[in-house]
């Protein structure tokens, strides 16, 4: 099995996880006499057996992370450095959107509000960022769909 396929198999056991979750809290209580919709116990084990399917993938996947390099450097560390950079970059814009917003003035004696930082520069700053962060997710993905799950 790919990698790429591991991961997308994991984000189906978390769904099912999150709706079993629900199914679970939507049949913890009845009214006396009544019968849940669901049994309850039967949705327990689905969930012990989804978590305990979601753990042994979760394992293979770091394992894999950890032992497959890319360019010199594991997955793992190209993944935290691609988690950095989209955080990173997504605080710039909003720091950009912020200092570059403008303040309107109804007369000349109310207080001129201007940004602390060279928009243009910050700017120039987060297109690096994100070309950075595109080329790194590009050469994440590939490698995903290249690489034999461990």
């Amino acid at each position: 099995m790919k990698l790429a396929n591991a991961l997308m198999e994991r984000a189906e056991l978390q769904t099912k996880i999150r709706q079993l979750g629900n199914r679970l809290m939507n049949n913890a209580q009845v009214q006396e006499g009544e019968t849940p919709a669901e049994d309850p116990a039967f949705l327990l084990k689905e969930l012990d057996d989804a978590y305990a399917a979601l753990e042994l993938l979760i394992g293979r996947i770091n394992r894999t992370n950890s032992e497959t390099v890319v360019k010199g450097e594991s997955l793992t560390a190209l993944l935290a450095r691609r988690d950095c950079l989209a955080g990173k970059n997504g605080i710039l814009r909003q720091f950009s959107d912020e200092a570059s917003a403008l303040v309107s003035r109804r007369t000349v004696g109310e207080i001129k509000i201007k940004s602390t930082v060279d928009v243009r520069q910050l700017q120039k700053q987060i297109d690096a960022l994100s070309k950075e962060l595109r080329e790194l997710d590009a050469l994440i993905q590939e490698t995903n769909w290249t690489t034999e799950l461990l």
